[in-house]
């Protein structure tokens, strides 16, 4: 039982992350257009903007801040709605808890794909976000520690369970 309400409350962490995460992204929308569009101009650091990938195109700007904040939100529901859903079915056998936990288990997956595939991939692979001083450490290492623990998280969730 310990061990299933553990993972109840990861979920919900995960859950919060998001939530606070995208209500920090409203509340400064702005700056996170700001930061989406240091990132695709590539300005941050020298030649980048004048590099073929760089681009000041609102249309992309703003796709990226809405994937980034949409993201945020479908992971903090998933997450909430599996934790809901794990609380339930906590003194239920294997089966229902196993079923229960798939709400999550999407919702952390989610916020992987949005760490990993926006941040890594498309920020620094792309945008070549790598090579930024001025962004580097706080973005990248920020978006590798997320991506990390709620990945960590999401693997623990997913373990068997036998209560």
């Amino acid at each position: 039982m310990i061990l299933r309400i553990a993972k109840i409350v990861l979920v919900v962490t995960v859950a919060l992350w998001g939530f606070i995460g995208a209500l920090h992204n409203l509340m400064g929308w702005s700056e996170t257009l700001g930061a989406v569009a240091a990132t695709t101009s590539m300005a941050t650091f020298d030649g980048g903007s004048a590099s073929w990938q760089a681009t000041a195109n609102p249309i992309v700007i703003w796709a990226g801040a809405l994937f980034i904040l949409l993201s945020k939100l479908a992971a903090g529901g998933l997450c909430a709605l599996g934790a809901l859903r794990m609380w339930r079915a906590r003194s239920g056998d294997a089966a229902a808890f196993a079923g229960a936990r798939q709400a999550a288990l999407a919702g952390c997956a989610v916020a992987v794909i949005m760490l990993f595939g926006g941040f890594v991939v498309v920020a620094e692979g792309w945008f070549e976000l790598w090579r930024s001083d001025a962004m580097r450490a706080e973005v990248l290492e920020a978006a590798f520690r997320y991506g990390g623990m709620i990945a960590l998280i999401g693997l623990l969730v997913a373990t068997g369970d036998d209560n």
